[in-house]
């Protein structure tokens, strides 16, 4: 086995490789990565000797280790070799490139490669992502670790093994690499949306393609406006419908409403018919207004069902709802008349019917009432939800105190 222990990619980088009787054959530029079980693994050398590129199978090495690399071939023997954009190269392909640690959500960048022996080959097992990388590729991770020593502290390593990381392709750019899919997933949106921000738009619309639909509506919610509009400037027309309608009607209308309208029109054409009508409806408001706040999805049934009813209903048209505060009453106009708590719901007895335990002095709002009118309201009668409707009574939306929220943090406060 030509490789015994372990060592970094930048301990070897630019060391003589040696012939059979120990003259220097030039040295090492770069290392040729090929995908292998469990890890991948390294194909061969690339050398430079005398300005030019050389290939050196790793079958053809005898030694390789931090203090030698020797290989069983002569100058002769060695294999003129041209750069390719089809294989992958550990220096040019992996070192300082940006990847996404999921521990610390956040992306970090690439500086050193940890390799080991594995049967009779050397195989990529970690990334060095701390200060140790740094320190070792300038040549003074031992000085830094005496340093440190002065003050009783220690260097600590900072690596991320290679399970954990998948190389979309040969040539490769930030954000290239990154965690599997399904632990992206299992990130709360926001932690994604920081970890997005940290990245160009473009690789952010990159990187939110690859995550699963409903993760990614979820996550382009809580990306800026600027984000937003870059990213779905960039994406897939067909994969930007499939993540705008899978967001609550009145987020995906600020997110479109803030899109050329050209662009937003080229969306909602390929988002399924009734959904369109509901962002289309709420797009027809101004921002700074309840009905630019509000969504059109709420539940209301009539009010001479039973709460029985009322909740065998709730439990199918609740799947659909991203959040449900109240139950709110219409009549066979749509014309609201009472409304509901959760809490009176559920702890009223199941034979009595909706209008004899609703709430018909209820406080609400035009689609044109001012934002600032709205939080008022919201704030004086201890609401989480406000209902909006027309001059005719009729219900058209609800803006909760989520929606209100976010229209009324400090901007320093909001994501950048």
């Amino acid at each position: 086995m030509p490789l015994f222990g372990e060592l970094f990619l930048s301990e070897i980088l630019k060391q003589p490789i040696l012939d059979p009787k120990g003259e220097e054959l030039g040295r090492l530029k770069d290392i040729v990565v090929v995908k292998a079980e469990p890890l991948p693994k390294v194909n061969a050398l690339i050398v430079e000797r005398k300005n030019n590129l050389f290939r050196i199978p790793w079958p053809a090495l005898t030694l390789f280790n931090k203090r030698i690399i020797s290989a069983a071939m002569y100058a002769a023997d060695l294999i003129p070799y041209d750069v390719s954009t089809d294989n992958l190269h550990a220096v040019r392909d992996l070192l300082d490139k940006q990847i996404v640690d999921v521990n610390g959500v956040k992306v970090v960048r690439v500086n050193d490669i940890k390799l080991e022996g594995f049967d009779s080959e050397a195989v990529l097992i970690a990334v060095d992502v701390g200060v140790r990388g740094i320190l070792r590729r300038l040549g003074v991770e031992r000085k830094g670790e005496d340093f440190l020593k002065v003050f009783k502290a220690t260097l600590p390593y900072n690596l991320i093994s290679w399970n954990y990381i998948q190389p979309l392709h040969a040539k490769l750019t930030s954000i290239s690499l990154t965690v599997p899919r399904q632990m992206l997933s299992e990130l709360h949106p926001a932690d994604i949306a920081d970890i997005i921000s940290q990245v160009s738009h473009h690789e952010g619309a990159a990187f939110l393609k690859n995550l699963d639909v409903d993760v990614a509506a979820e996550t382009l919610s809580e990306l800026s406006t600027e984000a937003q509009v870059e990213i779905l400037r960039d994406m897939d027309t067909e994969k930007a419908s499939d993540i705008i309608e899978m967001m609550p009607p009145d987020e995906a209308a600020d997110v479109l409403g803030d899109l050329p309208a050209e662009r937003a029109q080229e969306i909602l054409e390929h988002i399924e018919k009734e959904e369109a009508e509901d962002i289309q409806e709420l797009l027809g408001h101004e921002e700074d207004t309840a009905g630019g706040l509000m969504t059109n999805e709420f539940i209301a049934y009539a009010q001479d069902i039973t709460v029985q009813e009322a909740i065998e209903r709730f439990r199918e048209d609740a799947k659909e709802i991203e959040t449900v505060y109240y139950l709110y009453l219409v009549d066979s106009e749509e014309r609201l008349v009472g409304v509901i708590s959760l809490r009176e719901l559920l702890l009223s007895e199941p034979h009595v019917k909706l209008s004899e335990i609703m709430e018909t002095k209820i406080k609400t709002v035009t689609p044109a009432a001012d934002e600032k009118v709205v939080g008022n309201i919201t704030s004086k009668y201890n609401l989480v939800a406000l209902p909006v409707v027309d001059s005719d009574g009729v219900l058209l939306g609800i803006v909760t105190v989520d929606d209100i929220l976010g229209r009324i943090l400090p901007t320093e406060a909001k994501r950048k």
